[in-house]
């Protein structure tokens, strides 16, 4: 599938703040399954390039004011090439080891709800095992706007019953990582199905890996394998590792954030 991106993020600072400083992973990811014909970001119209990759392998470019600042807007956009691969994830650039993902942070730690479902779905096979945990958090949290922000925790979610693909991510990745399955929290993009809602902010899901296998997308929000509708763009522990910009801002001042992203198919335009 052809997919064409717009994705625009609007900081406001007020008072204007006297420096603003940005680490971006928007760029997305190339592996077997997915490829990028085209891609820029910029900030406040000024491009700016990847400097570095990160140990998962998340290309990462460093922004900062240089001057007082009231507005910055980050605009990435571009086509990425997409294949349908049932999940797998191969030939990644940076082959992190997967042990690095069975490390809990705080948004991630278990209680014995997540433990209960961990052990309720365990099945002699791993990539079986993997599977249905995601058709159970699915259940367990209910999709809901609103219900959570970017501070819940999975353990929180999961005595809600509900979240969004944030928390979806963050029970299942807790719960794998309970029976020893290395787990990492994705975002990226998603064209949603015609009949659903359009999605106006970047997707979460899931990898886990599966020894002797490799590395298997989870997406327990939609209740399926990410498909050639999804574009991955960066990993980490979860979702504050992987977040796709984070900033620090210097300065007493209000911040407020609109963020509009629009996700389409080039070859039906």
């Amino acid at each position: 599938m052809r997919l064409r991106v717009h994705h625009k993020s609007a900081y406001g600072y007020e008072p204007a703040a006297a420096r603003v400083s940005m680490r971006l992973k928007l760029f997305p990811s190339i592996f077997d399954g997915q490829s990028v014909e085209n891609w820029s970001v910029t900030v406040n119209d000024e491009a700016v390039k990847p400097i570095y990759t990160t140990g998962y392998g998340d290309e990462t470019a460093l922004w900062q004011s240089r001057e007082k600042v009231s507005r910055v807007e980050v605009l990435a956009e571009g086509t990425v090439i997409t294949e349908d691969k049932n999940g797998l994830v191969r030939d990644l650039p940076t082959k992190p080891p997967s042990s690095i993902f069975r490390r809990n942070t705080q948004l991630t730690q278990p209680d014995d709800a997540i433990r209960e479902l961990a052990e309720t779905n365990r099945k002699a096979d791993v990539l079986e095992t993997v599977h249905a945990l995601s058709i159970a958090v699915s259940d367990a949290v209910i999709y809901r706007a609103d219900t959570t922000n970017s501070r819940t925790t999975a353990a929180e979610a999961m005595a809600m019953g509900a979240g969004v693909c944030q928390d979806h991510a963050h029970v299942l990745i807790a719960a794998c990582r309970l029976l020893e399955v290395p787990a990492r929290y994705v975002t990226g993009y998603l064209k949603a199905a015609e009949d659903a809602a359009e999605l106006l902010e970047t997707h979460a899901w899931v990898e886990a890996h599966i020894q002797n296998f490799g590395w298997v997308g989870l997406d327990p929000s939609n209740g399926i394998s990410p498909t050639d509708h999804y574009i991955r763009i960066a990993c980490g522990l979860d979702a504050d590792d992987a977040t796709p910009i984070k900033g620090h801002v210097v300065g007493g001042t209000q911040i407020t954030l609109s963020a509009d992203v629009a996700v389409s198919d080039s070859q039906q335009q």
